[in-house]
């Protein structure tokens, strides 16, 4: 399993980014999003809204697996954030 595509999100939302899945055996699984909850970040599987106007899972996954998901989300995160924040102060020559 690895993240295929990741896009961080800079808005008004406790969403920071949203992310697709690929499987070991090449399923796609789009539409997962990466939140900032209460005790950190958590990846969250894609929903959609029922008729009676509640959110629900469209993937369920085992806590292994989802413990994994959110590991691997949060080190992408980080390296993407991580990234931009260097190119950003790359013609900064002020002493830090």
């Amino acid at each position: 399993m690895k993240i295929s595509r990741m896009n961080p999100f800079k808005g008004d939302s406790k969403t920071v980014a949203f992310f697709d899945v690929e499987t070991s055996e090449g399923m796609n699984i789009k539409g997962f999003t990466l939140v900032e909850g209460a005790n950190g970040l958590f990846a969250s599987s894609p929903r959609e809204k029922g008729k009676d106007d509640k959110y629900y899972d469209r993937v369920y996954l085992p806590k292994e697996l989802k413990e994994q998901l959110t590991e691997m989300a949060i080190s992408m995160y980080n390296e993407i954030n991580d990234g931009a924040a260097s190119a950003g102060n790359a013609g900064d020559t002020s002493p830090a």
